[in-house]
Protein backbone atom coordinates (compact mmCIF):
# COMPACT_ATOMS: atom_id res chain seq x y z
CA UNK A 1 0.00 0.00 0.00
CA UNK A 2 2.89 2.38 0.56
CA UNK A 3 4.83 1.24 -2.49
CA UNK A 4 3.98 0.45 -6.07
CA UNK A 5 6.86 -0.24 -8.42
CA UNK A 6 7.34 2.66 -10.82
CA UNK A 7 7.26 0.25 -13.75
CA UNK A 8 6.75 3.12 -16.19
CA UNK A 9 10.45 4.02 -15.77
CA UNK A 10 13.53 2.12 -16.87
CA UNK A 11 17.28 2.68 -16.75
CA UNK A 12 17.87 0.64 -19.92
CA UNK A 13 18.20 2.76 -23.08
CA UNK A 14 18.40 -0.22 -25.45
CA UNK A 15 15.84 0.19 -28.19
CA UNK A 16 14.51 3.44 -26.72
CA UNK A 17 12.98 5.80 -29.25
CA UNK A 18 13.65 9.56 -29.14
CA UNK A 19 10.94 11.79 -27.69
CA UNK A 20 11.39 15.38 -28.83
CA UNK A 21 9.61 18.36 -27.33
CA UNK A 22 9.00 21.68 -29.02
CA UNK A 23 7.42 25.04 -28.28
CA UNK A 24 5.71 27.19 -30.94
CA UNK A 25 8.57 29.67 -31.10
CA UNK A 26 11.04 26.89 -31.91
CA UNK A 27 8.84 24.92 -34.26
CA UNK A 28 10.31 26.09 -37.58
CA UNK A 29 13.95 25.41 -36.63
CA UNK A 30 12.87 22.02 -35.29
CA UNK A 31 11.06 21.14 -38.51
CA UNK A 32 14.03 22.26 -40.57
CA UNK A 33 16.22 19.70 -38.84
CA UNK A 34 13.95 16.76 -39.61
CA UNK A 35 14.06 14.45 -42.64
CA UNK A 36 11.76 15.59 -45.44
CA UNK A 37 9.19 12.85 -44.87
CA UNK A 38 8.80 13.63 -41.15
CA UNK A 39 8.66 17.38 -41.77
CA UNK A 40 5.97 16.90 -44.41
CA UNK A 41 4.04 14.57 -42.10
CA UNK A 42 3.96 17.10 -39.26
CA UNK A 43 2.89 19.90 -41.57
CA UNK A 44 0.20 17.73 -43.16
CA UNK A 45 -1.26 16.77 -39.79
CA UNK A 46 -1.45 20.39 -38.65
CA UNK A 47 1.08 20.09 -35.84
CA UNK A 48 1.61 23.52 -34.24
CA UNK A 49 3.25 22.53 -30.92
CA UNK A 50 0.12 23.08 -28.84
CA UNK A 51 0.55 21.78 -25.28
CA UNK A 52 0.03 18.05 -24.88
CA UNK A 53 -0.35 17.35 -28.62
CA UNK A 54 1.69 14.31 -29.65
CA UNK A 55 2.75 13.14 -33.09
CA UNK A 56 4.53 9.89 -33.84
CA UNK A 57 7.32 10.27 -36.41
CA UNK A 58 7.35 7.73 -39.27
CA UNK A 59 10.52 5.86 -40.19
CA UNK A 60 11.59 3.21 -42.66
CA UNK A 61 10.75 0.39 -40.25
CA UNK A 62 7.73 1.92 -38.53
CA UNK A 63 7.92 4.47 -35.73
CA UNK A 64 11.15 6.47 -35.71
CA UNK A 65 10.36 8.73 -32.74
CA UNK A 66 7.77 11.20 -31.48
CA UNK A 67 7.36 14.91 -30.84
CA UNK A 68 5.34 16.48 -28.05
CA UNK A 69 4.05 20.03 -28.25
CA UNK A 70 4.55 22.05 -25.07
CA UNK A 71 2.98 25.38 -25.96
CA UNK A 72 4.04 27.67 -23.12
CA UNK A 73 3.15 25.10 -20.45
CA UNK A 74 6.05 24.67 -18.00
CA UNK A 75 4.22 22.29 -15.64
CA UNK A 76 4.92 18.57 -15.28
CA UNK A 77 1.33 17.89 -16.32
CA UNK A 78 2.00 18.60 -19.99
CA UNK A 79 3.90 15.28 -20.00
CA UNK A 80 1.16 13.47 -18.09
CA UNK A 81 -0.75 12.20 -21.12
CA UNK A 82 2.27 10.47 -22.66
CA UNK A 83 2.03 7.05 -20.94
CA UNK A 84 -1.37 6.45 -22.54
CA UNK A 85 -0.73 8.34 -25.81
CA UNK A 86 2.47 6.51 -26.75
CA UNK A 87 2.11 2.98 -28.16
CA UNK A 88 1.68 0.29 -25.53
CA UNK A 89 4.90 -1.40 -24.48
CA UNK A 90 7.25 1.06 -26.24
CA UNK A 91 10.32 2.58 -24.56
CA UNK A 92 11.27 6.26 -24.93
CA UNK A 93 14.14 8.58 -24.07
CA UNK A 94 13.87 12.35 -23.80
CA UNK A 95 15.71 13.96 -26.71
CA UNK A 96 15.90 17.54 -27.91
CA UNK A 97 13.62 20.28 -26.63
CA UNK A 98 13.07 23.18 -24.26
CA UNK A 99 12.02 21.17 -21.22
CA UNK A 100 13.12 20.41 -17.68
CA UNK A 101 14.04 16.72 -17.56
CA UNK A 102 12.99 16.30 -13.93
CA UNK A 103 9.61 17.91 -14.55
CA UNK A 104 9.14 15.72 -17.62
CA UNK A 105 9.97 12.57 -15.68
CA UNK A 106 7.70 13.54 -12.81
CA UNK A 107 4.81 14.39 -15.13
CA UNK A 108 5.21 11.14 -17.05
CA UNK A 109 5.07 9.06 -13.87
CA UNK A 110 2.15 11.00 -12.41
CA UNK A 111 0.25 10.30 -15.63
CA UNK A 112 1.10 6.59 -15.53
CA UNK A 113 -0.49 6.05 -12.11
CA UNK A 114 -3.42 3.66 -11.81
CA UNK A 115 -4.86 2.15 -8.64
CA UNK A 116 -4.13 -1.58 -8.84
CA UNK A 117 -5.00 -2.67 -5.32
CA UNK A 118 -8.05 -4.64 -6.50
CA UNK A 119 -7.40 -5.50 -10.15
CA UNK A 120 -4.48 -4.93 -12.52
CA UNK A 121 -4.35 -1.99 -14.90
CA UNK A 122 -6.37 -2.50 -18.07
CA UNK A 123 -3.39 -1.89 -20.34
CA UNK A 124 0.39 -1.70 -20.26
CA UNK A 125 1.70 1.84 -20.63
CA UNK A 126 4.76 3.09 -22.45
CA UNK A 127 8.04 3.36 -20.52
CA UNK A 128 10.42 6.30 -20.11
CA UNK A 129 14.18 6.07 -19.62
CA UNK A 130 15.24 7.79 -16.38
CA UNK A 131 18.79 7.69 -15.14
CA UNK A 132 20.22 8.08 -11.61
CA UNK A 133 20.12 11.87 -11.98
CA UNK A 134 16.33 11.60 -11.77
CA UNK A 135 16.29 10.25 -8.21
CA UNK A 136 14.49 13.34 -6.86
CA UNK A 137 11.73 13.06 -9.46
CA UNK A 138 11.41 9.35 -8.69
CA UNK A 139 11.10 10.07 -4.98
CA UNK A 140 8.39 12.69 -5.47
CA UNK A 141 6.48 10.48 -7.90
CA UNK A 142 6.65 7.47 -5.58
CA UNK A 143 5.38 9.54 -2.67
CA UNK A 144 2.50 10.83 -4.81
CA UNK A 145 1.64 7.27 -5.84
CA UNK A 146 1.63 6.25 -2.15
CA UNK A 147 -0.72 9.10 -1.22
CA UNK A 148 -3.02 8.27 -4.11
CA UNK A 149 -3.04 4.58 -3.20
CA UNK A 150 -3.94 5.31 0.41
CA UNK A 151 -6.80 7.60 -0.59
CA UNK A 152 -8.09 5.28 -3.32
CA UNK A 153 -8.17 2.14 -1.17
CA UNK A 154 -11.79 1.15 -0.42
CA UNK A 155 -12.82 1.93 3.16
CA UNK A 156 -13.47 -1.71 4.06
CA UNK A 157 -9.79 -2.37 3.29
CA UNK A 158 -8.39 0.77 4.93
CA UNK A 159 -9.73 1.41 8.40
CA UNK A 160 -7.96 3.01 11.36
CA UNK A 161 -5.84 -0.10 12.01
CA UNK A 162 -4.71 -0.39 8.39
CA UNK A 163 -3.89 3.32 8.12
CA UNK A 164 -1.88 3.08 11.33
CA UNK A 165 -0.05 0.04 9.96
CA UNK A 166 0.81 1.93 6.76
CA UNK A 167 2.24 4.80 8.81
CA UNK A 168 4.18 2.35 10.96
CA UNK A 169 5.64 0.61 7.91
CA UNK A 170 6.68 3.91 6.36
CA UNK A 171 8.32 5.11 9.56
CA UNK A 172 10.13 1.84 10.22
CA UNK A 173 11.47 1.72 6.67
CA UNK A 174 13.08 5.15 7.10
CA UNK A 175 14.47 4.61 10.58
CA UNK A 176 11.83 6.58 12.48
CA UNK A 177 10.69 5.71 15.97
CA UNK A 178 7.03 4.71 15.81
CA UNK A 179 4.48 4.93 18.62
CA UNK A 180 0.85 3.81 18.25
CA UNK A 181 -1.64 4.76 20.96
CA UNK A 182 -4.98 2.97 21.26
CA UNK A 183 -7.46 1.69 23.82
CA UNK A 184 -7.48 3.18 27.31
CA UNK A 185 -4.31 5.19 26.66
CA UNK A 186 -5.95 6.88 23.69
CA UNK A 187 -9.12 7.69 25.65
CA UNK A 188 -7.02 9.36 28.33
CA UNK A 189 -4.44 11.07 26.10
CA UNK A 190 -6.54 11.96 23.05
CA UNK A 191 -10.12 12.22 24.32
CA UNK A 192 -11.48 14.16 21.33
CA UNK A 193 -10.10 11.54 18.92
CA UNK A 194 -11.69 8.85 21.09
CA UNK A 195 -15.03 10.67 21.05
CA UNK A 196 -15.06 10.77 17.25
CA UNK A 197 -14.20 7.09 16.99
CA UNK A 198 -16.57 5.86 19.66
CA UNK A 199 -19.36 5.12 17.19
CA UNK A 200 -17.33 2.65 15.14
CA UNK A 201 -16.44 -0.97 15.81
CA UNK A 202 -13.07 -0.18 14.23
CA UNK A 203 -11.25 1.49 17.08
CA UNK A 204 -9.19 4.67 16.63
CA UNK A 205 -5.44 5.02 16.86
CA UNK A 206 -2.96 7.88 17.03
CA UNK A 207 0.37 7.22 15.34
CA UNK A 208 3.49 9.28 16.01
CA UNK A 209 6.64 9.01 13.88
CA UNK A 210 9.86 10.59 15.19
CA UNK A 211 12.82 10.97 12.84
CA UNK A 212 16.04 12.98 12.69
CA UNK A 213 18.15 13.70 9.62
CA UNK A 214 21.70 12.39 9.55
CA UNK A 215 23.05 15.97 9.74
CA UNK A 216 20.53 17.14 12.36
CA UNK A 217 21.71 17.70 15.90
CA UNK A 218 19.59 17.99 19.00
CA UNK A 219 18.97 21.67 18.32
CA UNK A 220 18.02 21.21 14.66
CA UNK A 221 14.73 22.78 13.56
CA UNK A 222 11.73 20.74 14.69
CA UNK A 223 9.09 20.30 11.99
CA UNK A 224 5.76 18.92 13.12
CA UNK A 225 3.13 17.44 10.79
CA UNK A 226 -0.43 16.50 11.78
CA UNK A 227 -2.91 14.69 9.52
CA UNK A 228 -6.63 14.05 9.70
CA UNK A 229 -7.08 10.33 9.09
CA UNK A 230 -10.85 9.82 9.05
CA UNK A 231 -10.97 6.58 7.07
CA UNK A 232 -14.67 6.93 6.40
CA UNK A 233 -17.06 9.70 7.38
CA UNK A 234 -20.78 9.03 7.58
CA UNK A 235 -21.28 12.40 9.26
CA UNK A 236 -22.33 10.66 12.46
CA UNK A 237 -25.81 11.47 13.73
CA UNK A 238 -25.73 14.54 11.50
CA UNK A 239 -25.80 12.02 8.70
CA UNK A 240 -24.55 12.92 5.26
CA UNK A 241 -26.89 12.29 2.31
CA UNK A 242 -25.96 9.22 0.28
CA UNK A 243 -24.38 11.32 -2.49
CA UNK A 244 -22.22 13.04 0.12
CA UNK A 245 -20.80 9.70 1.32
CA UNK A 246 -19.69 8.42 -2.07
CA UNK A 247 -16.19 9.89 -1.78
CA UNK A 248 -15.77 9.77 1.98
CA UNK A 249 -13.03 7.18 1.76
CA UNK A 250 -10.92 10.24 0.87
CA UNK A 251 -11.54 11.85 4.26
CA UNK A 252 -8.19 10.47 5.40
CA UNK A 253 -6.50 12.46 2.61
CA UNK A 254 -4.89 14.85 5.08
CA UNK A 255 -3.18 11.97 6.84
CA UNK A 256 -2.03 10.56 3.50
CA UNK A 257 -0.52 13.92 2.48
CA UNK A 258 1.20 14.31 5.86
CA UNK A 259 2.77 10.87 5.35
CA UNK A 260 3.78 11.89 1.82
CA UNK A 261 5.56 15.01 3.09
CA UNK A 262 7.22 12.96 5.83
CA UNK A 263 8.39 10.40 3.30
CA UNK A 264 9.94 13.05 1.07
CA UNK A 265 11.68 14.76 4.00
CA UNK A 266 13.13 11.46 5.19
CA UNK A 267 14.23 10.32 1.73
CA UNK A 268 15.88 13.70 1.11
CA UNK A 269 17.55 13.43 4.52
CA UNK A 270 16.63 17.01 5.39
CA UNK A 271 18.70 18.37 8.31
CA UNK A 272 15.67 18.60 10.62
CA UNK A 273 13.95 16.83 13.43
CA UNK A 274 10.58 15.60 12.19
CA UNK A 275 7.52 14.49 14.12
CA UNK A 276 4.44 13.26 12.25
CA UNK A 277 1.14 12.60 14.02
CA UNK A 278 -1.79 10.83 12.37
CA UNK A 279 -5.25 10.54 13.91
CA UNK A 280 -6.69 7.30 12.49
CA UNK A 281 -10.43 7.07 13.11
CA UNK A 282 -13.84 6.33 11.58
CA UNK A 283 -16.90 8.55 12.11
CA UNK A 284 -19.85 6.18 12.26
CA UNK A 285 -23.39 5.97 13.62
CA UNK A 286 -24.23 3.65 16.52
CA UNK A 287 -25.59 3.66 20.05
CA UNK A 288 -22.17 4.70 21.30
CA UNK A 289 -21.53 7.48 18.78
CA UNK A 290 -21.22 11.09 19.92
CA UNK A 291 -24.41 13.10 19.68
CA UNK A 292 -25.20 16.68 18.73
CA UNK A 293 -25.09 18.77 21.95
CA UNK A 294 -22.63 16.42 23.67
CA UNK A 295 -19.78 18.19 25.45
CA UNK A 296 -16.40 16.54 25.12
CA UNK A 297 -13.09 17.18 26.80
CA UNK A 298 -9.99 17.72 24.67
CA UNK A 299 -6.33 17.02 25.38
CA UNK A 300 -5.79 20.72 25.99
CA UNK A 301 -8.37 20.77 28.77
CA UNK A 302 -10.78 22.90 26.76
CA UNK A 303 -14.33 21.59 26.50
CA UNK A 304 -16.17 21.53 23.17
CA UNK A 305 -19.91 21.42 22.58
CA UNK A 306 -20.67 19.26 19.56
CA UNK A 307 -22.81 21.49 17.39
CA UNK A 308 -22.50 19.09 14.47
CA UNK A 309 -21.14 15.54 14.45
CA UNK A 310 -20.11 15.98 10.81
CA UNK A 311 -17.50 18.55 11.90
CA UNK A 312 -15.41 15.74 13.34
CA UNK A 313 -12.11 16.40 11.57
CA UNK A 314 -11.33 19.45 13.68
CA UNK A 315 -11.95 17.36 16.81
CA UNK A 316 -9.38 14.83 15.62
CA UNK A 317 -6.86 17.55 14.81
CA UNK A 318 -7.30 19.57 18.00
CA UNK A 319 -5.79 16.83 20.16
CA UNK A 320 -2.91 16.31 17.73
CA UNK A 321 -2.19 20.04 17.60
CA UNK A 322 -2.18 20.29 21.39
CA UNK A 323 0.28 17.40 21.59
CA UNK A 324 2.49 18.92 18.87
CA UNK A 325 2.45 22.40 20.42
CA UNK A 326 3.84 21.06 23.69
CA UNK A 327 7.12 20.35 21.89
CA UNK A 328 7.38 23.97 20.62
CA UNK A 329 8.16 23.10 16.99
CA UNK A 330 9.84 25.53 14.63
CA UNK A 331 6.83 25.16 12.34
CA UNK A 332 3.64 23.15 12.68
CA UNK A 333 1.58 21.96 9.70
CA UNK A 334 -1.77 20.26 9.64
CA UNK A 335 -3.43 18.71 6.60
CA UNK A 336 -7.12 17.90 6.36
CA UNK A 337 -10.04 17.43 4.01
CA UNK A 338 -11.82 19.71 6.43
CA UNK A 339 -14.56 21.86 4.88
CA UNK A 340 -16.79 22.04 1.86
CA UNK A 341 -16.61 25.80 2.31
CA UNK A 342 -12.98 25.80 1.14
CA UNK A 343 -14.06 24.03 -2.05
CA UNK A 344 -16.84 26.54 -2.62
CA UNK A 345 -14.30 29.34 -2.28
CA UNK A 346 -11.39 27.86 -4.25
CA UNK A 347 -12.73 24.86 -6.14
CA UNK A 348 -11.30 21.33 -6.06
CA UNK A 349 -7.78 22.07 -7.35
CA UNK A 350 -6.53 24.71 -4.92
CA UNK A 351 -6.11 23.90 -1.20
CA UNK A 352 -6.81 26.71 1.24
CA UNK A 353 -3.84 27.85 3.32
CA UNK A 354 -4.30 29.53 6.70
CA UNK A 355 -1.15 30.89 8.33
CA UNK A 356 -0.59 33.88 10.61
CA UNK A 357 3.10 34.07 9.73
CA UNK A 358 3.48 36.18 6.58
CA UNK A 359 6.96 34.91 5.75
CA UNK A 360 5.96 31.25 5.90
CA UNK A 361 2.72 31.91 4.02
CA UNK A 362 4.71 33.59 1.27
CA UNK A 363 7.25 30.75 1.20
CA UNK A 364 4.50 28.15 0.86
CA UNK A 365 2.59 30.07 -1.78
CA UNK A 366 5.70 30.75 -3.83
CA UNK A 367 6.95 27.17 -3.52
CA UNK A 368 3.57 25.87 -4.64
CA UNK A 369 3.65 28.10 -7.70
CA UNK A 370 7.18 27.01 -8.62
CA UNK A 371 6.40 23.27 -8.43
CA UNK A 372 2.88 23.65 -9.90
CA UNK A 373 1.20 22.44 -6.71
CA UNK A 374 -0.79 25.54 -5.73
CA UNK A 375 -2.09 26.67 -2.37
CA UNK A 376 -4.02 29.89 -1.79
CA UNK A 377 -3.94 31.87 1.43
CA UNK A 378 -7.23 32.76 3.12
CA UNK A 379 -7.47 35.03 6.17
CA UNK A 380 -7.66 33.93 9.79
CA UNK A 381 -10.20 36.68 10.36
CA UNK A 382 -10.36 37.19 14.12
CA UNK A 383 -13.68 39.00 13.82
CA UNK A 384 -15.35 35.62 13.40
CA UNK A 385 -13.72 34.08 16.45
CA UNK A 386 -16.68 34.66 18.76
CA UNK A 387 -18.90 32.71 16.35
CA UNK A 388 -17.52 29.63 18.13
CA UNK A 389 -18.95 30.61 21.50
CA UNK A 390 -20.95 28.05 23.47
CA UNK A 391 -23.17 28.78 26.47
CA UNK A 392 -22.14 25.57 28.25
CA UNK A 393 -18.61 24.78 27.03
CA UNK A 394 -15.42 26.65 26.19
CA UNK A 395 -16.36 26.61 22.51
CA UNK A 396 -18.55 24.94 19.93
CA UNK A 397 -17.12 22.90 17.07
CA UNK A 398 -19.23 24.85 14.53
CA UNK A 399 -20.72 28.28 14.08
CA UNK A 400 -24.45 28.89 13.99
CA UNK A 401 -23.90 31.29 11.08
CA UNK A 402 -23.88 29.98 7.49
CA UNK A 403 -20.82 31.97 6.44
CA UNK A 404 -17.03 31.54 6.26
CA UNK A 405 -17.01 27.85 7.15
CA UNK A 406 -13.35 27.31 6.21
CA UNK A 407 -12.21 30.35 8.21
CA UNK A 408 -14.26 29.33 11.26
CA UNK A 409 -12.76 25.82 11.14
CA UNK A 410 -9.25 27.30 10.96
CA UNK A 411 -10.04 29.58 13.93
CA UNK A 412 -11.21 26.54 15.88
CA UNK A 413 -7.89 24.80 15.25
CA UNK A 414 -5.96 27.93 16.20
CA UNK A 415 -7.38 27.67 19.74
CA UNK A 416 -5.31 24.52 20.23
CA UNK A 417 -1.97 25.87 19.00
CA UNK A 418 0.23 27.62 21.55
CA UNK A 419 0.64 31.31 20.87
CA UNK A 420 3.79 32.26 18.93
CA UNK A 421 4.12 28.83 17.29
CA UNK A 422 4.13 29.15 13.51
CA UNK A 423 1.15 27.13 12.33
CA UNK A 424 0.02 26.44 8.76
CA UNK A 425 -3.36 24.77 8.28
CA UNK A 426 -4.06 23.33 4.82
CA UNK A 427 -7.66 22.54 3.93
CA UNK A 428 -7.51 20.31 0.85
CA UNK A 429 -9.83 18.28 -1.36
CA UNK A 430 -7.47 15.36 -1.99
CA UNK A 431 -9.24 14.20 -5.13
CA UNK A 432 -9.42 14.61 -8.90
CA UNK A 433 -13.03 14.59 -10.06
CA UNK A 434 -12.03 13.71 -13.61
CA UNK A 435 -8.98 12.44 -15.43
CA UNK A 436 -6.65 15.06 -16.87
CA UNK A 437 -3.03 14.72 -18.05
CA UNK A 438 -0.93 13.76 -15.04
CA UNK A 439 -3.97 13.75 -12.76
CA UNK A 440 -6.03 10.54 -13.03
CA UNK A 441 -9.48 10.53 -11.46
CA UNK A 442 -9.24 9.61 -7.78
CA UNK A 443 -7.03 10.47 -4.84
CA UNK A 444 -4.50 13.28 -5.18
CA UNK A 445 -1.49 14.41 -3.13
CA UNK A 446 -2.48 18.07 -3.07
CA UNK A 447 0.00 20.44 -1.34
CA UNK A 448 2.56 17.67 -0.75
CA UNK A 449 5.09 18.98 -3.26
CA UNK A 450 4.50 22.58 -2.21
CA UNK A 451 5.17 21.89 1.46
CA UNK A 452 8.21 19.73 0.74
CA UNK A 453 9.67 22.41 -1.54
CA UNK A 454 9.10 25.01 1.19
CA UNK A 455 10.84 22.81 3.77
CA UNK A 456 13.79 22.36 1.43
CA UNK A 457 14.00 26.08 0.85
CA UNK A 458 13.90 26.92 4.56
CA UNK A 459 15.97 24.13 6.07
CA UNK A 460 18.22 22.56 3.42
CA UNK A 461 20.95 24.98 2.24
CA UNK A 462 21.84 22.73 -0.71
CA UNK A 463 18.28 23.03 -2.08
CA UNK A 464 17.74 26.77 -1.68
CA UNK A 465 16.83 28.96 -4.60
CA UNK A 466 17.49 32.69 -4.70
Amino acid sequence: MIDQTLDCLTADEDGALPLHTVRPGHLEPFLAGLPDAQRSWLRATGFTAKPGVLRLLPGADGIDGAVLGLGEDRSPHVFGGLPAQLPEGTVWRLASGDHDTSAATLGFVLGAYRYTGIKPAARRFATLVAGPDQSAARSIAAAAWMVRDLINTPPNLLGPAELADAARLLGTRHGATVNIVEGRALEEGYPAVAAVGRGSARLPRVVTLRWRGSEAGGDAPLVSLCGKGVCFDTGGYDLKPSAGMLRMKKDMGGAAVALGVARLAMEADLPIRLVTRIGCVENSVSGTAMRPSDVIRTRSGLTVEVGNTDAEGRLVLCDLLTDASAEEPSVLFDFATLTGAARVALGPDVPALFCDDDAWAETLSRAGAVVFDPVWRLPLWSGYDDWLKSPIADLNNVSSKPFAGAIVAALFLKRFVTKDIIHAHIDLYGWNDQTRPGRPEGGEAQSMRAVFAALQQRFDPTARRD
